[in-house]
């Protein structure tokens, strides 16, 4: 599915009154839901896809995280860069290679930050500020949201 299509479809739930949206193309099948559980004002959307190959990998790149999901760090302060889809984050191109950016480098206004994989897709994400890294708020292969802060930059 093209990564323009999905976006638009996640705009489309956002912005209606709609709960859910399932859409199947060939093999590949996307619902994105809203949850109902979120504070006033906060409507998250959440993504699931169903593809045999895709799922697996998922499952394989996710760890369990215990505890640490229960109660987030508190997020330094300073410009953050927001997942712009949902998928999985890697910090780098190829397992086992150097990170894109490590915390203290000083980065530049497009320079890439990560990878997201969306769909079988890989998506550069790029610096929308200029400066430094002041913590990377995801570890390499875990799903992110949209909009979820993945970077603070000072």
């Amino acid at each position: 599915m093209d990564l323009r299509k999905l976006k638009t479809l996640i705009e489309l739930v956002e912005t209606s009154g709609i709960a859910e949206l399932e859409i199947q193309e060939g093999e590949e099948r996307v619902r994105i839901t809203r949850a109902t559980t979120a504070p006033a004002g906060v409507q998250p959307v959440t993504l699931h896809t169903t593809h045999h190959h895709a799922a697996a990998a998922t499952q394989a790149a996710a760890p369990a995280t215990g505890s640490a999901a229960e109660s987030p760090p508190a997020e330094p302060e300073g410009h953050q860069v927001k997942s712009p889809m949902v998928g999985t984050f890697y910090r780098s191109a190829t397992p086992g290679s150097k990170p894109f950016v490590e915390v203290g480098d000083r980065v530049e206004e497009g320079g890439t930050l990560c990878i997201i994989e969306a769909m079988k897709l890989m998506n550069e994400i790029e610096s929308d500020k200029a400066g430094v890294v002041k913590a990377i708020l995801t570890e390499n292969g875990q799903p992110v949201e949209f909009g979820q802060p993945l970077f603070v930059i000072e």
